[in-house]
Formats: C-alpha cells, sequence, structure tokens
C-alpha cells in the first residue's frame, strides 16, 4: 500500500495492463499504461506538478501570485488541483468544446473559468489561438504566472517519470511505443527514457485523421477528440523523437473507447481509443512475440454527458 504526506504524492506509479480481447491473435502484445489512476484522473496531473514545482524553484512563481493557462480541461483539472493544494489561485481560459465534465472539475477545485463559445462544437486551431491569446493577455498581470504549457520544457520532466515507470513493469524489450501529441509533453518525456533505453524502439506519432498536421502537413482540419490535434506546429515536438506520425480515423477511436470498456474492463475517453487503435495497427505490422506500449491517458468519467458511450 502507497502511504502519502498529501494528495500531490498519488500522483503516478499507475498500473499497465495486457490488452487480451480487443488485440488480433496474429499480433504483437499491447500493453496500456493506466492514467486514471492519477487524482484528477488524468495522466495531466504529472505536467501540472512538474510546472508548478519547477517555476517555483525558479521563483517565477511565489506565494500571493495566480497561475493562468489555456486547456481544454485536464491540464486545467491538474493545474486547479495541484494549485488548490498550494494555495495558489488559479485563473483558467478553456471552451465549451471540451467536456463538461472537465470544466465542472475545474470549478471544484476553486479555479476561476473563462469560457470561450466554439461555433461548430469543434476543435481547430482557431479556438486553440483565441484560448491562447487570452491567456497571454491576463499574463500581462503583474501577479499572474503563465504556466504556458505548449512552450514549458517542465511538463517533458513530468512525462519522463512515466517513462521510467512503463520501464520497470515491462519485462523484456519494448517494440514499439505509439502515443497521440497534444502539447508533446507525454510523447517526448516517454519517448526520451524509451529511446535512451534501446534505440531500436520504433517510435509512431498520432493524431485525428481529419486533422493531419504532423501525417499529412494540412493545417486546416478540425475534430472532437479532446486535448490533442491542434492543427499547429508544438514547440516541444522534437522531430527526431519519433519515427513516423499518422492519422487515425477518430469514429474507430470512439468506437475502441466502447470496445475497451466492454471488452476490457478499461473506461477512457476519445483520445484513449485513438492511442490503442494506432497500437494495435503497429501490434499487427509487428507480429507475435513483439510488444507494444500506450496509454489511456484518462478516465471516461470525464465524457458521460457526451454521446461517446451512447
Amino acid at each position: 500500500m502507497i502511504k502519502a504526506l498529501n494528495a500531490l504524492e498519488a500522483i503516478g506509479n499507475t498500473p499497465i495492463v495486457k490488452l487480451n480481447k480487443v488485440v488480433p491473435d496474429h499480433a504483437a502484445d499491447v500493453w496500456v499504461k493506466l492514467e486514471g489512476g492519477n487524482p484528477t484522473g488524468s495522466y495531466k496531473d504529472r505536467m501540472a506538478l512538474a510546472i508548478i514545482e519547477g517555476a517555483e524553484i525558479r521563483g517565477d512563481l511565489k506565494p500571493g501570485m495566480t497561475v493562468v493557462e489555456y486547456t481544454g480541461g485536464s491540464t486545467g483539472s491538474g493545474l486547479a488541483f495541484v494549485c488548490a493544494v498550494k494555495g495558489y489561485e488559479f485563473h483558467v481560459v478553456s471552451s465549451d468544446a471540451f467536456a463538461k465534465e472537465k470544466l465542472d472539475t475545474m470549478r471544484a477545485f476553486g479555479a476561476k473559468l473563462e469560457v470561450i463559445h466554439s461555433p461548430s462544437g469543434k476543435i481547430n486551431s482557431n479556438l486553440i489561438n483565441q484560448m491562447i491569446d487570452r491567456a497571454k493577455e491576463l499574463a500581462t498581470k503583474d501577479d499572474y504566472f503563465f504556466s504556458d504549457q505548449l512552450n514549458n520544457a517542465d511538463i517533458i520532466k513530468g512525462f519522463e517519470k512515466m517513462g521510467r515507470e512503463i520501464l520497470d513493469q515491462i519485462d523484456g524489450s519494448i517494440d514499439a511505443f505509439t502515443c497521440s501529441v497534444g502539447t508533446a509533453g507525454a510523447f517526448m518525456g516517454v519517448s526520451n527514457i524509451l529511446l535512451d533505453s534501446d534505440k531500436d524502439t520504433k517510435i509512431v506519432a498520432l493524431e485525428p485523421a481529419s486533422a493531419p498536421y504532423y501525417s499529412k502537413n494540412q493545417s486546416d482540419g478540425d475534430h472532437h477528440v479532446e486535448g490533442i490535434g491542434l492543427g499547429f506546429e508544438l514547440p516541444l515536438l522534437d522531430k527526431n523523437n519519433y519515427h513516423e506520425a499518422r492519422g487515425i480515423d477518430e469514429s474507430e477511436a470512439r468506437e475502441m473507447a466502447k470496445l475497451l470498456a466492454s471488452e476490457e474492463g478499461i473506461f477512457g475517453g476519445t483520445s484513449s481509443g485513438l492511442n490503442v487503435v494506432g497500437a494495435i495497427k503497429l501490434a499487427e505490422e509487428l507480429g507475435k512475440g513483439k510488444t507494444v506500449v500506450t496509454i489511456a491517458v484518462d478516465t471516461g468519467l470525464k465524457y458521460l454527458t457526451g454521446n461517446l458511450f451512447l
């Protein structure tokens, strides 16, 4: 049993689970890191803690200051949680394109929430840039600290711990790792550790097929997979850290999210489904005897008011 002196110490050390029913018999083994067990139900708790503690160490964030960020929800939930424990105010810019559960979670942790309306109800680069611009405007205040997740390298450090956990949990070699990219923090953090351990591990970046910025160099797509596929160049994503980028159909991702719940007992959202679809495709290419790892990034409890599980 893990004993934690505060809730922040409960971040990480999540289980990794082998898929048994949704992977074809001729394919490699697929293992899924279950991040829904973090305090706010998402792997973003890891990066939120790294952001706040990195800023404290440098002296950029001091008692009495307010943290500000633009976020679709899970990063905001993580930051709201960490700020609540550490005693900082948190001002967040989000949108009604994201799950109501995520917005409500941020409010529950005491965040001040601004919501930008998405006319289409979908996520695209224009919406994200509106959120960024508003956060930057707020960040000009003297008593505000802008956590700036897309440009803050501390998030990579926060996810390198997850990479080390995966290495410790998997017996033998990891032949491939794949996951979707949002800020690219998790992708970079895990790939840094895996490639340092074994240069032969194949690393594949995933994104929605309808917004194929990295896989097809198109920047005008939109989608409804929260937290990923921002539609522009990610400052923290090093192209030397992956071998290829692939687009995954959103309908396949949504169907897989349902299958994971009903067949494997793994309850996650659309991006987790997308990750598993990508991992299974890789597993079929590699064949039996190989190992593929991916991430279930959060809990399906964040998506119950939408139509994902209807």
